[in-house]
């Protein structure tokens, strides 16, 4: 699906395409602090696993909750890194949830997938409610599983990862070890797509930088075009002079346009 002629290492090593990349994610682990000391979240297990845990910020006892997976390629980062993401929704009423789960080499990339499907349907038991489920690259990948499975009322994918077969001649693939086929069975765009007659959500927005490699927005783009032309009510959109890691600013404004989408769908 990608040209053959495009150096996917560079397209894809999205830590030596911004070089500043230290710095943003300084920031995070900051801001995620003072975030927690503010708003201390609940510790909540959803699996026996010691990273099998979420941080559940409340909002209020019948609040909405949306479920953030974060990214890392699914070998690196952890909850901790992200709960700077909460005060903006708390704001709205909105509580959050930010699983951690395993990560590659140490597990296979299905089993991350599962460990989700877990932490999701933890909440989804909590609240007899499917949650929106928004996630940043590795974690807009998940997202989408969540949202094909039926287990989310709809998913927000910033600069998801749809289709894996790109990864597998680059570096990263030395922790995750796919080979064609099992990159080709983990890869959303071709999972089953939600429609009107299955149990969860059918609006997906792929949201990516600007700034980003044109292989993330050509990611997105595709998935909106190809998911959107099944029925699926699909949304994308390139933000302005973000990249890989900034693409994650505006979820810290509690007026940005992407923080008031995310609570338009936790309160549809």
């Amino acid at each position: 699906m990608a040209g053959k002629t495009l150096d996917f290492e560079a397209e894809y090593n999205n830590r030596a395409a911004v070089p500043d990349h230290p710095v943003v994610m300084a920031r995070w682990k900051a801001e995620a602090a003072a975030a927690r000391a503010l708003h201390p979240p609940i510790a909540l297990p959803y699996g026996s696993g010691e990273r099998e845990v979420m941080d559940l910020f409340d909002a209020a006892p019948d609040a909405p909750v949306a479920v953030f997976i974060h990214g890392g390629y699914w070998q690196a980062l952890d909850r901790s890194w992200f709960s700077w993401v909460a005060p903006a929704l708390l704001s709205h009423g909105v509580s959050l949830a930010v699983p951690s789960y395993d990560l590659c080499p140490d597990v296979r990339l299905g089993r991350i997938v599962r460990e989700v499907r877990d932490a999701v349907e933890l909440i989804r038991a909590r609240t007899g409610k499917r949650p929106v489920v928004f996630g940043h690259s590795a974690g807009g990948h998940l997202a989408a599983c969540m949202l094909s499975e039926g287990r989310a009322s709809a998913a927000v994918a910033i600069s998801g990862l749809f289709d894996l077969e790109p990864l597998i001649p680059t570096s990263l693939n030395s922790a995750l070890n796919l080979d064609p086929r099992e990159a080709a069975a983990l890869s959303p765009i071709h999972w089953p797509v939600p429609n009107g007659s299955t149990p969860g959500g059918t609006v997906l927005d792929c949201v990516v930088g600007a700034d980003e490699t044109s292989e993330f927005v050509r990611q997105s783009r595709e998935m909106a075009d190809f998911w959107g032309g099944k029925g699926v009510e699909t949304r994308f959109e390139a933000l302005p002079g973000l990249n890989h890691f900034t693409v994650l600013d505006p979820l810290a404004d509690p007026d940005s346009g992407l923080v008031r989408r995310i609570v338009e769908l936790a309160n549809a």
